[in-house]
């Protein structure tokens, strides 16, 4: 034994002895580390099940403004929504922009709407004119709020024609 304080040789590296592992010592680690990960990720699986792969998409009903916002005689896109809102003397209506041939937005202008992909061509309130569209364009629902604004269901549509009335 040495005495406190003095130096201790370490061993050469000549004789330092190594020891092999065994082909079947591997393996075994190998399955042990293989087995502990499936569980791992198992567990982990498990644990993100409850929560939801997307999140929900945008409400289909929306507030568009104050019946007052909307005079007689009068159109505004809100294009976010791909919707048309129009208001005459008999109340107001909403007509979807979206293309009932392939899903395409439609242009308003002055004597209709007008497909760019397709060339289906709508009048002013989207009865098919021309083109491949199978029908005319969508009218949505359109109702008031408790708090006084107007809201568009976009995931109803309503017969052509069918306005809130003012």
């Amino acid at each position: 034994m040495s005495s406190p304080g003095s130096v201790r040789e370490l061993p050469s590296r000549d004789n330092l002895t190594h020891e092999k592992v065994s082909r079947r010592d591997f393996l075994t680690t190998g399955a042990i580390v293989a087995s502990i990960s499936a569980f791992a990720m198992s567990i982990i699986g498990l644990l993100k099940f409850p929560m939801p792969g997307l999140f929900p998409d945008v409400s289909n009903i929306y507030k568009i403004g104050k019946v007052e916002d909307f005079s007689v005689d009068s159109s505004k896109v809100i294009s976010e929504r791909n919707v048309m809102i129009s208001r005459d003397a008999e109340g107001i209506y909403a007509i979807s922009l979206v293309c009932t041939h392939l899903g395409c937005i439609v242009a308003p202008g002055e004597s209709g709407f007008k497909c760019p992909c397709h060339g289906s061509v709508f009048d002013p309130v989207g009865n098919v004119i021309g083109g491949p569209a199978p029908k005319g364009l969508n009218w949505l629902n359109v109702s008031l709020s408790p708090t006084g604004k107007l809201l568009v269901d976009a995931s109803k549509n309503v017969p052509a024609g069918t306005k809130f009335t003012v």
